[in-house]
């Protein structure tokens, strides 16, 4: 049930916006056990001017590549799970479509379960 909304800037290559949902998609399936086609994903891509961010806040050195991924999920898993979906979303994006550790940030964002509408103007979780 993660809702994942990806912000980058404008101009990147065509095939980046699919890669970047994929590696998190794939990395919520190994770490959340997110079931199969549960993926919702929205990709937002934004003039220079729209997108801002400190290139060194926490000591990292970011680039004009850097791309928020902001999860918002139940809040049932644990801090272990959650250090984990991190990094498999880290190590997915280094290798495709090749964005470098400092140029990922994550946020991850916990709801209740009775927080969820899948359609029908019903809470599924809660019916």
């Amino acid at each position: 049930m993660p809702l994942i909304r990806i912000s980058m800037r404008r101009g990147r290559p065509a095939s980046h916006p699919a890669a970047i949902v994929d590696g998190v998609y794939r990395a919520l399936r190994t770490t959340f056990e997110v079931p199969e086609n549960d993926l919702f994903a929205v990709v937002h891509q934004h003039e220079a001017e729209e997108f801002i961010f400190d290139n060194n806040y926490f000591g990292f050195n970011r680039s004009d590549a850097l791309v928020i991924i902001q999860l918002t999920v139940a809040n049932t898993r644990g801090v272990t799970q959650k250090k984990a979906l991190y990094a498999a979303i880290a190590e997915n994006l280094q290798k495709e479509p090749g964005l470098k550790a400092d140029d990922i940030f994550i946020n991850l964002v916990e709801v209740k379960r009775e927080d969820w509408s899948f359609g029908g103007g019903i809470a599924q979780y809660v019916a």
